[in-house]
């Protein structure tokens, strides 16, 4: 789809766009202070109100953005489908007492958990990367749980336990890899989740710390300077909501896509 291009073509520039910039993301350019986008110096996106240059911090923003958001989403998806998976498959009680502590971690307001984590152990972004993850996986568990409670119903699945497989090796080789089609749809709207929070997050100072910028504390800034030099919020916000349009539409398309055969049928 043209979601996807505009996706690999932003993912491409994030990687790769700085290489063609005489600037780094730490420079200071103290003749250009807070200068408007002009080819002046090849400050293509303007530079910010120390004379940094946009375009290359704008991309280094975006690079670290999606790094924690497919890592924490990884992070995520690993609790979520182990969790899930073994809530599914033994069911009974084991099932009940699981999916209780789900219910009571759902009904907290996580983002205060997260926030409790920074302030605790410190701002730094692998911090960042385990305390989205861990507090990700609770809708993941919720729908792996769901497929795999369908999946042991199965006559394989039968075939298996007569074959004298334990429930860790049922678990592992029958009932996960059955579930790849969700978890991946599931997983491709997960990411776009994690970077509007992390976005969220550093906006609020409680994520990225200088001299790391990440597209939220890029558009914090920018908001900060937004009469004055409008530019400095304007080019990652917009960045930032043309990437997670992008991300949402593949998500739904992948996940019309796999539920075709199901309406077919």
């Amino acid at each position: 789809t043209g979601a996807a291009w505009v996706i690999g073509l932003l993912v491409l520039l994030a990687l790769l766009g700085g290489l063609v910039s005489p600037h780094d993301a730490e420079r200071l350019d103290w003749s250009h202070i807070a200068t408007a986008p002009t080819l002046a110096q090849a400050h293509w996106f303007g530079t910010d109100r120390l004379g940094r240059d946009l375009f290359v911090r704008t991309l280094a923003g975006a690079r670290l953005s999606l790094g924690i958001g497919l890592i924490a989403t990884a992070v995520s998806v690993g609790i979520g489908v182990t969790y899930g998976a073994i809530c599914g498959y033994l069911g009974g009680r084991v099932d009940q007492a699981m999916m209780r502590i789900v219910e009571i971690l759902s009904g907290l307001p996580l983002i205060f958990f997260v926030i409790f984590l920074t302030v605790i152990l410190g701002r730094s972004v692998l911090l960042l990367f385990a305390a989205i993850g861990a507090v990700g996986w609770l809708t993941m568990a919720r729908i792996v749980r769901g497929q795999a409670m369908s999946i042991r119903q199965r006559e394989y699945i039968d075939a298996a336990r007569l074959g004298g497989s334990t429930p860790l090796r049922i678990i592992l080789v029958h009932v996960v890899p059955n579930l790849l089609g969700p978890v991946i749809v599931y997983a491709t709207l997960t990411v776009p989740q994690v970077v509007l929070f992390e976005s969220f997050l550093s906006f609020l100072g409680l994520g990225v710390q200088e001299p790391q910028a990440s597209l939220g504390t890029l558009i914090a800034e920018g908001a900060a300077e937004m009469e004055s030099a409008s530019w400095m919020l304007l080019i990652p916000g917009a960045y930032l909501t043309l990437l997670l349009l992008c991300l949402n539409l593949v998500g739904d398309g992948l996940r019309d896509a796999l539920d075709e055969p199901t309406h077919a049928g």
